[in-house]
């Protein structure tokens, strides 16, 4: 079992509050985030962005490895995740993450690619996490 962790420090009310998120790794350490980062595209980050990244990190490693098992190789995976966060009565929640690969794969036919993201999309852990719609489009170059 591994486990990761992040951190968030919040000030202040919903909308004119600030935050910072860490991350174990330091990747991230106090990376600004708030109402203005979510939803008027100031600089800093937010939840659904770390999301997406999440989820097209974990899709494209899972890829890899389901390749590797059928004794391929990609020469290139390029994965694109948006995260949709949408009005729920008088809040939010994520409704989506749509997946939208590019791949070069030497050697694998058609029916073998949408079956090994397929694979992928399901299997991967972030996938498994998100109760909301998982999407993906993916495109054999």
């Amino acid at each position: 079992m591994t486990d990761r962790h992040a951190s968030a420090h919040w000030e202040g009310d919903g909308k004119s509050g600030k935050g910072t998120i860490t991350t174990q790794s330091g990747v991230l350490s106090n990376n600004p985030y708030g109402f203005n980062t979510r939803f008027e595209n100031e600089p800093g980050t937010n939840p659904e962005e770390l999301i997406a990244a999440a989820h097209a990190s974990c899709f494209t490693m899972a890829l890899a490895f389901q390749l590797q098992a059928a004794g391929l190789k990609a020469d290139s995976l390029d994965t694109k995740a948006v995260v949709t966060l949408a009005k729920d009565g008088d809040g939010f929640k994520v409704t989506k993450s749509a997946l939208t690969l590019n791949a070069k794969i030497p050697g694998i036919d058609k029916a073998k690619f949408d079956e090994l993201t397929y694979n992928a999309k399901t299997g991967c852990p972030i996938s498994k996490l998100l109760t909301a719609e998982v999407t993906l489009q993916a495109t054999l170059a």
